[in-house]
């Protein structure tokens, strides 16, 4: 069963209680920042900060509102991070359609953070290793939800199986309408496949408005180095093998004596003055 992760961005409060209870389970210490004159906790997400609600102020029709929308992973199924991995066994996709970052795998090069379009995993400067959310796979894997969605006190997060999620999406979209919002829709970009955190947004047209990008795809220089660039790689690596090995058998090992080069030849003693 594949779940996933509804936000309906329309009964956000800005409450933040769902970052404290990623910190709280995930018993990540937290950091002071300085003040930069938003509501938001950080300005981006952190290495030890996978969970950030942002504000984003909107001015539309002469009339300014504030549009909440909740910021980490979102577990694509086609992930631009688990793409861009060099690492064996790094990021994991887990078969609920979670992706997961095994720590103890991975070699801080940083990749994920270029391969990922939402701009999501941050390498931690310290651990050198990449840090995200995780959708609290440990709590998944023993049938309990997430610790954002446990605390949420608004409904405005829902947690379940992917395809009951998309239908509850729809429902609410189709209210939004007939309350007048004509733009609501859901966010679930096919760029990357899909995600398996879906929004619903007031307007959908315009997800630029909540800090999501509108067309998000994977970067083309990841498929490009992964692609053509490695097999290009791996056939000039063992051609260079596989030439010394060859011309080993056909002219066998060098002869110094033959390249001016004797083997036992004594050096002459130097002039003294």
């Amino acid at each position: 069963m594949i779940v996933a992760k509804l936000i309906d961005t329309t009964l956000c409060i800005g409450c933040k209680a769902c970052e404290v209870a990623c910190q709280e389970w995930n018993d990540q210490e937290y950091t002071m920042g300085t003040f930069d004159g938003s509501y938001q906790t950080k300005p981006e997400l952190e290495a030890n900060f996978w969970n950030l609600i942002k504000f984003n102020e909107v001015e539309k029709d002469g009339a300014t509102s504030w549009l909440m929308s909740k910021y980490q992973c979102m577990h694509c199924a086609d992930a631009g991070c688990l793409a861009a991995c060099p690492a064996p066994g790094a990021i994991v996709p887990l078969a609920n359609g979670t992706i997961d970052f095994v720590h103890e795998n991975c070699i801080g090069c940083g990749y994920c953070i270029t391969g990922c379009p939402f701009d999501v995993p941050r390498l931690n400067s310290t651990s050198k290793k990449a840090y995200k959310c995780t959708l609290c796979s440990d709590r998944t894997a023993v049938g309990l939800e997430p610790a954002c969605i446990k605390t949420c006190p608004t409904n405005c997060l829902t947690f379940g199986e992917r395809d009951e999620l998309l239908r509850m999406a729809e429902t609410r979209t189709v209210e939004l309408k007939a309350d007048g919002f004509a733009d609501a829709g859901i966010y679930n970009p096919q760029g990357v496949g899909g995600t398996n955190v879906l929004y619903v947004l007031k307007h959908a047209s315009e997800p630029e408005q909540y800090g999501l990008p509108k067309d998000p795809v994977i970067p083309w220089t990841v498929s490009l180095w992964k692609g053509p660039i490695k097999w290009m790689g791996m056939l000039m690596f063992w051609g260079t093998i596989f030439g010394a090995f060859f011309h080993f058998v056909i002219y066998g090992p060098q002869d110094p004596e033959k390249h001016g080069h004797p083997r036992d030849a004594e050096e002459e003693p130097s002039e003294k003055p």
